[in-house]
């Protein structure tokens, strides 16, 4: 009998101990994913789950280095013809092998992604031919000369042929059915909006991750992400609210991770079409004309937006005004042109001189849990617009639904944002005339076209000369200020707070919310 009451309690021990020893970090996140496909729609909240499951070729990390994923290595052979060497140790989640012909069936399925807000098109967009040479090398033949390759290669992840061919449908991801990649970790369990939960992938070639298992909890309010902190029921939170970092940093239970970031906010306005949905007169009438596409009153709208203040009072300096359509330290940017001018003696003026002295009403769209105080910056510029005589009124929606009418391009004006290491990629996704074959615009909603813009971009996409490829960029981005194409608003600042206790995070320019930069401390 003692034998046996013995062994019972080394059996509940031994079965008790792996469980009580499991690593479990919990993540308060602010915005959920749209979607789990992981070609579905080109965002950061998306992304950085899609990369916890599935691998791109490279990958960059947070110091611009170009990290080796399921690519080992890649050279360019001449102007159109990259080798990329493939890392044969890589195995999907249910041991099929990663091969060569995957990289040519995930090519393939990325621009053709049904109902898609936002596709990676651009990513692949000058790839001819993916051609095996063996079972660890591929050529990529383009049919230009392509000098963001590296940048590309690092976008889409890889999915397999065998697994998610021939045609994989989103609602197959979100099921969990498809969610099967090389990567570190394993998807457990998703509640659409509510969690996602993740297991580590003991089998992955890399070194082995910190986390047994990773929970996300969506939790789109700012004040509930912090209370969450606070209680303990999370460990890390995303996005921590500008009111709350103080508190937080003079707790010491808790550390704040700050950034500057690569992410900067702009407006994007209705200049393209003869009448616009969201515009009318003081009355409510509809205007003959649509005044946004006179560029005279797509200044005036620059000129009323108090960005220092915006940053100094809203953001408590974790913002700066935004300057031009990049972020600071993006390669390339335009440098020494001083900040966007506040003026709303001339916007006023400008606004009479385009022929509307009264003004006119106008609907601002924007998000809600996109980042920081997002409504409220869209309340403060709308303040800012009422001053030089419009009428701006202010509608919020989730993220998912802002995307998918902005595509539709059912606003006027609306407020988002991009982040990118360079210049040159957000010009040509939101800003060049739209070209759904070569991935041009898959993010210019409004459907912006400017041959000044457009002409030297198009010679930047292809010019492998640093010094050239810089010069023409430059010269698209002047172009866009000069017309107004895009309004610029704030660049922003990353933050996350966590249990100092339990986890040591790396902040992401990027603002990638991941297990990876997450570990324990110690």
């Amino acid at each position: 009998m003692h034998r046996l009451f013995a062994a019972t309690i080394t059996a509940a021990i031994l079965a008790a101990g792996p469980s009580a020893a499991q690593r479990v970090l919990t993540i308060g996140a602010q915005t959920p994913p749209s979607a789990l496909d992981p070609h579905y729609h080109n965002t950061q909240n998306n992304n950085q789950i899609a990369r916890m499951v599935f691998e791109s070729l490279f990958e960059l990390d947070n110091k611009v280095r170009f990290q080796p994923r399921l690519a080992r290595s890649m050279r360019p052979l001449d102007d159109l013809t990259w080798e990329v060497k493939l890392n044969t140790a890589a195995r999907f989640h249910d041991g099929t092998p990663f091969e060569a012909e995957d990289v040519a069936f995930t090519f393939a399925r990325v621009p053709t992604v049904p109902n898609s807000p936002a596709l990676f098109t651009s990513a692949v967009r000058s790839i001819s031919a993916v051609e095996v040479v063996d079972a660890e090398t591929i050529l990529l033949r383009t049919r230009e000369p392509n000098p963001l390759m590296r940048f590309d290669m690092a976008s889409p992840v890889i999915l397999s042929r065998k697994i998610h061919g021939p045609s994989p449908q989103t609602a197959d991801f979100n099921s969990g059915r498809l969610m099967v990649g090389t990567g570190p970790y394993r998807h457990v369990d998703y509640r659409q909006g509510e969690r996602l939960e993740l297991a580590r992938n003991t089998d992955w070639y890399g070194p082995v991750e910190p986390w047994d298992r990773v929970v996300y909890r969506f939790i789109p309010q700012a004040g509930s992400r912090t209370a969450a902190l606070l209680a303990g029921e999370v460990d890390l939170i995303d996005y921590v609210p500008v009111q709350d970092i103080p508190r937080l940093q003079q707790d010491a239970r808790f550390a704040v991770s700050q950034i500057d970031s690569i992410t900067f906010v702009y407006l994007a306005p209705d200049a393209m079409r003869e009448s616009s949905p969201f515009v009318t007169d003081r009355q409510g009438k509809p205007l003959p004309a649509n005044p946004l596409a006179d560029r005279r009153v797509r200044e005036a709208l620059s000129l009323a937006i108090p960005r220092q203040q915006i940053a100094d009072r809203l953001y408590s300096g974790l913002a700066s005004p935004a300057d031009q359509f990049a972020a600071p330290g993006a390669e390339h940017r335009l440098e020494g042109i001083g900040p966007l001018p506040f003026d709303q003696a001339r916007g006023r003026a400008l606004l009479a001189e385009a022929g509307y002295p009264q003004g006119f009403r106008l609907t601002l769209h924007g998000p809600n849990g996109f980042f920081p105080s997002d409504d409220n910056l869209l309340q403060a510029i709308a303040q800012g617009f009422s001053r030089i005589g419009i009428e701006a009124q202010v509608q919020t929606l989730p993220p998912a639904t802002l995307f998918t009418r902005a595509t539709n391009r059912d606003f006027s004006i609306f407020m988002t944002y991009y982040s990118s290491y360079t210049s040159l990629i957000p010009l040509r996704n939101v800003v060049m005339t739209r070209n759904a074959e070569l991935g041009h615009g898959a993010f210019n909603r409004q459907r912006y076209s400017n041959p000044a813009v457009d002409g030297p971009l198009a010679q930047a996409l292809t010019a492998m000369d640093e010094e050239r490829r810089r010069d023409l960029t430059q010269a698209a981005m002047r172009a866009l200020l000069e017309d107004k194409g895009l309004i610029p608003v704030i660049n922003l600042k990353n933050a996350w707070a966590g249990r100092r206790d339990k986890v040591v995070y790396d902040p992401s320019p990027p603002n990638m919310t991941e297990p990876r930069l997450a570990h324990p401390p110690g």
